[in-house]
């Protein structure tokens, strides 16, 4: 894995991006989850290229497998500007299945189920990590845009900086305007 990484272009990476946290959580904060691209041992930010794929991520882990949204979900959209210095593209799943990840799958899981696909993403990063990349370029699982996860400890101080907060998403709103264009049944 470390030499299948080591030999992609490692890129700058300046645009805007997209994130989704509930209201009383800063946007800019870290985290060790332990979610597709992040095996808990490093901090992610995670963030889409495309504003209903930052939503739909953020819907699909509310709804958790449940057959009712949670009514008092309060989470707000922001956008961001990230200017990254070492970023690795894999935005095509035959370039993950090149790497052994089994994409027949990929983002198809039931939210129970979801963990089971999350080995070889991890290693991915992990890897991508260890070669002090500060992110990569992934396929979005929920939403057909490519998502960017950024590694907390290998940016630097004004990386990533707030543009707008674009206020509470309307949940019922949202989906009502997209459930045709939404993948996977979520």
């Amino acid at each position: 894995m470390i030499d299948a990484l080591e030999v992609l272009p490692h890129t700058p990476f300046d645009a805007t991006v997209w994130r989704v946290v509930h209201e009383n959580r800063d946007v800019t904060q870290y985290s060790s989850s332990g979610g597709r691209w992040d095996d808990g041992t490093f901090e992610v930010l995670y963030t889409a290229l495309h504003r209903d794929g930052a939503i739909a991520e953020m819907y699909f882990h509310l709804l958790r497998g449940q057959p009712v949204f949670p009514s008092k979900a309060r989470f707000k959209l922001y956008e961001l500007r990230v200017a990254l210095k070492a970023t690795i593209r894999l935005t095509t799943l035959p370039e993950l299945q090149a790497l052994g990840l089994d994409t027949t799958r990929y983002g198809q899981l039931s939210y129970a189920e979801r963990t089971s696909e999350y080995p070889r993403t991890q290693e991915i990063s992990e890897v991508a990590h260890f070669l002090d990349c500060d992110g990569l370029v992934v396929p979005n699982a929920r939403w057909p845009c490519t998502n960017l996860v950024i590694f907390g400890d290998n940016i630097e101080p004004g990386t990533v900086d707030v543009v707008r907060d674009h206020g509470t998403i309307a949940w019922d709103d949202w989906r009502r305007a997209n459930i045709s264009h939404m993948p996977h049944g979520l």
